[in-house]
């Protein structure tokens, strides 16, 4: 009787897409068989798929443990070792999941600046970005209500490294979708000089901006990793040896990359994961 195929899931987002079809084709070339439900829905549709049986295996974010399993308050999740092995250890002895090797690279709240004022202005951490609003520094900064308003994300910050802004400094656009914060930035529209974003987004610098390295954590660290039933890697328990390695060469830089050649050069999820993998020698 032949085994039952491993059904691959992703979130909707252009990372969902790219890491999923990662996960595809490795186990694929390996000569397992594979379901693709890449794209299925945002992260509750997947939480919920993953824990009904209905798939075996999505990538997800370290930082959501926080939310699973309602600790946000915790500060293992600012840390990416501490954050994944907590995730790691309470959705196994609850759910029997298993997170497998996480990327090393963070896909967490940041605030991106456009580059001739990072250079100007000597910001490269948010404790630089503290230091120039204290200073009487222009900033105009676009962003989404949630990020402006959430306690986790703008408040965060402010609070870390005691600045505040002012409704006058803050753009609030509708909608949560980071390619229009910054393009704002980018475009300099209205004379936004900042954006609220995502530290893997592939746009940060195809569009000329710079990233503010979190330098005091106050932002959850988000790393990305694979998480299987632990069903499935009892039937297939070569999946842990054929992902991890490659989700350990994907670096922050690496992730931006690869996100820029699909939400901005406007190329195929699934041509630029078989790229990426073959360029590294994953697959032949």
């Amino acid at each position: 009787m032949a085994a039952a195929p491993v059904v691959v899931a992703s979130k909707i987002d252009t990372e969902g897409a790219l890491l999923g079809n990662m996960i595809l084709s490795m186990l694929d070339a390996r000569g397992i068989a594979v379901r693709n439900r890449l794209q299925l829905g945002p992260t509750n549709i997947l939480r919920a798929a993953i824990l009904a049986g209905q798939i075996d295996i999505y990538p997800e974010y370290t930082g959501n443990g926080a939310l699973f399993f309602h600790k946000e308050t915790d500060p293992a999740w600012k840390s990416w070792a501490k954050g994944y092995k907590k995730a790691a250890a309470l959705d196994h002895a609850k759910n029997r999941l298993v997170w497998l090797a996480p990327a090393p690279a963070n896909n967490t709240w940041v605030i991106a600046v456009r580059k001739d004022l990072a250079e100007r202005a000597h910001l490269k951490t948010m404790s630089d970005f503290s230091r120039y609003v204290a200073e009487g520094g222009y900033v105009y900064l676009a962003a989404s209500a949630e990020f402006v308003e959430s306690p986790s994300a703008l408040p965060a910050f402010e609070t870390t490294y005691g600045f505040r802004l002012s409704d006058r400094q803050l753009l609030t656009l509708s909608g949560g979708n980071t390619a229009a914060t910054l393009r704002a930035a980018a475009e300099g529209m209205s004379g936004v000089n900042a954006a609220m974003a995502y530290g893997t987004d592939g746009a940060i610098a195809a569009l000329g901006l710079v990233a503010l390295e979190d330098d005091k954590g106050a932002q959850i660290v988000y790393a990305p990793a694979p998480v299987v039933r632990e069903t499935t890697l009892t039937q297939y328990p070569q999946i842990s040896a054929v992902l991890d390695p490659v989700f350990k060469s994907l670096t922050l830089g690496a992730l931006q990359q690869l996100n820029a050649k699909i939400a901005v050069d406007g190329q195929d999820a699934g041509i630029v994961a078989a790229a990426y993998l073959k360029s590294r020698h994953f697959l032949p």
